[in-house]
């Protein structure tokens, strides 16, 4: 990551999350839950932006002692805890939606479409600056996705400001409202997932066991793959570890460094830990780096 991304995430974060801020104020005194949904919306492009400017900054941060991976798992336990506070907002804006479908209360249109169009304004800006850096950073790109999505909550909450304005059927903030909501869920649901897939140690995407095995298969003296685990630190940093069985006559230096070409070209695997048995051990009744056991004598049988 260069210093001039991690600006550009900042600056966007900022952005977002300051107007976040003054949405859900322009919500409260015009009376439009619409604002507040589209302000709840904002705050997963917030949470994202966070999450990739923190990385930038735990990234740099050498491992030690305790952690010998590093603080790559921040922003995936960020991710996980934002999800589950999304689901939680956007339960209580549905209720509140659901209340005013049946108590509808009055709403400012005209204050409610100043702060959407300067809602939409700032998403504009914030996609502007995402998208000049980091194109090709998944963070960034997601990150900008996300505010991207956020557009569509600003234009519906416009959308609903214009309807009020002329024909006075403020109803039509709640269901706009929880249109937004939709959009907040599959984010939420998106983000929650991923990160609870990558806490629990699960297969990154794109690879899995048998593939790995049979790649590594085709690297020449190797004669066996087992123990093959794989799992990742963050959606980019996947990790392998595997046992490889090699002929004996191999160049026990040259496999591995083959092996981890493979793992880097065909998986985009660039930290695998690769155990080697040589092939005497193929062979043998237990070869999974396990000391075979002595044959006991039968015992004597009873008369």
């Amino acid at each position: 990551m260069t210093a001039d991304s991690e600006r550009r995430v900042l600056w966007a974060m900022v952005l977002t999350g300051g107007f976040m801020l003054v949405e859900v104020i322009g919500g409260v005194l015009s009376g439009s839950l619409a604002l507040i949904a589209d302000a709840g919306h904002m705050l997963t492009d917030f949470a994202s932006l966070a999450m990739a400017w923190f990385a930038f900054r735990l990234g740099r941060r050498p491992a030690d002692r305790l952690r010998t991976y590093g603080y790559h798992r921040f922003q995936v336990l960020a991710a996980f805890l934002n999800g589950i506070s999304l689901f939680a907002i956007s339960a209580w804006i549905a209720v509140e939606a659901l209340g005013r479908l049946f108590d509808p209360v009055e709403v400012l249109g005209g204050q409610m479409l100043v702060v959407a169009i300067l809602g939409l304004s700032v998403n504009l800006a914030a996609f502007w600056i995402l998208h000049r850096g980091g194109g090709e950073n998944l963070n960034v790109r997601g990150a900008a996705l996300h505010v991207l999505g956020d557009m569509l909550g600003s234009v519906g909450a416009i959308a609903a400001a214009l309807v009020i304005l002329w024909t006075g059927w403020t109803t039509i903030d709640p269901i706009l409202s929880v249109a937004v909501v939709l959009l907040i869920l599959r984010g939420a649901w998106r983000v929650t997932r991923e990160s609870a897939h990558i806490l629990l140690e699960g297969t990154p995407s794109g690879i899995d066991a048998a593939s790995v095995g049979a790649a590594v298969r085709q690297v020449p003296g190797v004669v066996d793959v087992h123990h093959v685990h794989a799992w990742s630190l963050t959606t980019e940093r996947p990790v392998v570890t595997l046992h490889a069985v090699i002929d004996e006559d191999a160049d026990q230096n040259g496999a591995v460094a083959a092996i981890n070409g493979v793992l880097q070209t065909r998986f985009g695997i660039d930290h695998a830990t690769v155990q080697v048995e040589r092939g005497a051990c193929a062979h043998a009744p237990d070869c999974h780096g396990h000391p075979v056991p002595a044959e006991q004598p039968s015992p004597p049988l009873s008369p």
